[in-house]
């Protein structure tokens, strides 16, 4: 058993183990952004968001590149978004367990 493997695949969970670092993924499927239109998106200060967005480059989850002075971020690995759909199932099924014991 490599161990490593599951280190790197806890590294991606952690990337994504945070609200805002979800919702700026959903907005990045549409198309780049920049840090600009992702703190609006947000509501939290640029350094924040900037952090956030460290996290998931340094997970391999996005790139980023500059127009200008400005840095645009691109989902490099869209198959993450299945999380979110994957995640959405388990808020349901717990949903239905928890209203069927009521």
């Amino acid at each position: 058993m490599n161990r490593n493997i599951y280190k790197l695949k806890a590294e991606v969970a952690k990337a994504l183990a945070h609200e805002s670092r979800l919702i700026m993924l959903d907005a990045l499927k549409m198309d780049d952004q920049c840090v600009c239109d992702l703190t609006a998106l947000v509501g939290a200060d640029q350094s924040t968001v900037s952090k956030h967005l460290s996290i998931l480059k340094n997970a391999g989850i996005v790139s980023d590149h500059k127009e200008g002075n400005r840095v645009f971020y691109h989902l490099e690995t869209p198959c993450v978004l299945q999380f979110f759909d994957c995640a959405l199932e388990v808020v349901q099924i717990r949903t239905q367990a928890t209203q069927s014991v009521l």
